[in-house]
C-alpha cells in the first residue's frame, strides 16, 4: 500500500538565536510550580484548548493518539472530584503508603486534603485510551503510557508559557474518573491537572525548588 507523503517545513534558524531561544525557554520554564493554592479567577477556555490541541500534537505509537482530556468546570462535578479522591487519599496516607514514602512528602506539607480541586477554576482529566474504535473496529494501540506521558508534558509546559498554574494530581486508584465524567472503559485515568492563577497568599515549599544540575541529570559522550 502506497502512503502519500509531503515535504517537511522547516526553518533553519542561526545558531546563536537557537542558543539563545532555549535559554529563554529555561528561564521561563524553570520557574514552573506545583500550585495548592488558587485563586478562583475564571480561565478563559481558548487558553485551555490551545493547550490541548498542544498536547494532541505530540509524538506518540504509529499516530493513533491514544489520549482523551476532559476539561471540567462545573462546580457540582468538582466537589464530586474532591470526595471522590479524598476517599482514595485518606486510604493511601492512613494505611497504603510506605513510611519512606510519607517521609520523602513530608517537605511538601501534603495531606488527604484536597480543597485545591473545587477552588481551582479548571480541571483537566487525561485518559490514556489502550484500544481505540475505528469504524466499530476494535484498534489496539501502542506505547501508551509513553505517548500519553509525552502528551501531558507538552500540556503542563504549554499552560505555564501561557501564564497558568497547576498541580499534577494522583490519587490512586483513579477509576472513579471514568464513573464520574462517563468515561468508556477503554480508557484508564492517567493523571488529574488542576489549573488555574495563583492565590496572592500561595506559597510553595522552599524544598520544591531544590533542582539537580545538569551533571546529575545527564551523560555527554
Amino acid at each position: 500500500m502506497m502512503f502519500k507523503n509531503e515535504k517537511l517545513e522547516f526553518n533553519i534558524i542561526p545558531i546563536k538565536d537557537i542558543i539563545k531561544k532555549s535559554k529563554k525557554f529555561y528561564e521561563i520554564i524553570s520557574k514552573r510550580r506545583s500550585v495548592r493554592d488558587f485563586d478562583s479567577k475564571k480561565i478563559d477556555l481558548k487558553i485551555i484548548k490551545n493547550a490541548i490541541l498542544s498536547a494532541g500534537s505530540a509524538p506518540n505509537g504509529a499516530n493513533l493518539q491514544p489520549w482523551h482530556f476532559v476539561i471540567i468546570k462545573d462546580k457540582k462535578i468538582k466537589k464530586k472530584i474532591r470526595i471522590a479522591a479524598e476517599i482514595e487519599e485518606k486510604e493511601f496516607y492512613n494505611k497504603k503508603a510506605p513510611k519512606e514514602w510519607l517521609k520523602a512528602l513530608e517537605p511538601l506539607g501534603t495531606d488527604e486534603d484536597k480543597l485545591f480541586i473545587e477552588n481551582a477554576p479548571i480541571l483537566i482529566a487525561i485518559f490514556e485510551k489502550k484500544y481505540s474504535f475505528q469504524k466499530q473496529k476494535k484498534i489496539k494501540n501502542y506505547y501508551v503510557r509513553e505517548s500519553v506521558g509525552i502528551a501531558t508534558g507538552i500540556l503542563i509546559t504549554c499552560l505555564h508559557m501561557s501564564g497558568l498554574c497547576m498541580l499534577t494530581h494522583t490519587p490512586s486508584p483513579m477509576n472513579f474518573l471514568n464513573k464520574i465524567l462517563g468515561r468508556p472503559n477503554n480508557e484508564k485515568p492517567f493523571v488529574l491537572l488542576v489549573v488555574g492563577y495563583p492565590d496572592k497568599d500561595c506559597k510553595i515549599p522552599t524544598f520544591a525548588k531544590n533542582k539537580k544540575k545538569l551533571n546529575e541529570i545527564s551523560t555527554i559522550f
